[in-house]
């Protein structure tokens, strides 16, 4: 296992990011590992940009990502990918949801959707995993449950044992919800074992 890994969170405001890093953190405590993180929320309220910075290892004295920066880019949106890879490291691995979620500069034309965002994305990290993770959620039982599934697509690209990570899930989300995030957590791993 590396000293340290860093992964960076993206998306928008509501799609789970938070809670993301909170499972990440204990999932890597649970594993005897120290962890820390730090989010910015931006206009997260309104549907913007969030961004959460989670490192674990045996010593972490920052939570801020060092350059050279991130080991994982862990986007929930399209977009956001595309902005996270600027904060990734050589090397590093883009787990992206294929969902597009139109910000408020697109839609008042301000800026412009790049249409071949994920042909952008593959350019640049040719080993990207993209995957419908709105639609894998739905298929375990919620929409809701994205993060979830992108828990468990990067799950799989680390060396924290799979029951950590699903005990950090239990631990994290309210009890209604634990059964579907679990259901959701083990599409994403399987589907990243399928694609290994």
């Amino acid at each position: 296992m590396p000293l340290t890994t860093n992964i960076l969170i993206v998306g928008v405001g509501g799609q789970g990011i938070v809670l993301a890093g909170d499972v990440i953190g204990l999932a890597a405590r649970l594993s005897g590992l120290e962890a820390k993180a730090s989010e910015i929320h931006g206009m997260s309220q309104r549907g913007g940009s969030v961004v959460s910075e989670v490192r674990y290892g045996v010593h972490v004295s920052s939570p801020l990502i060092p350059p050279p920066g991130a080991n994982f880019v862990l986007a929930f949106e399209m977009l956001e990918a595309l902005r996270g890879l600027e904060r990734m490291r050589p090397g590093g691995l883009v787990i992206a949801n294929r969902q597009r979620i139109t910000p408020a500069s697109v839609t008042y034309g301000s800026a412009v959707y790049p249409e071949d965002a994920e042909e952008q994305l593959l350019a640049a990290c040719p080993k990207a995993v993209i995957i419908d993770a709105l639609a894998e959620a739905k298929a375990a039982g919620n929409d809701r449950a994205v993060n979830s599934v992108l828990l468990g697509m990067l799950a799989h690209h680390t060396a924290l044992p799979r029951q950590n990570w699903e005990a950090a899930l239990t631990q994290t989300v309210k009890p209604q919800y634990v059964d579907v995030n679990l259901a959701a957590f083990a599409r994403g791993y399987e589907r990243a074992e399928r694609n290994a």
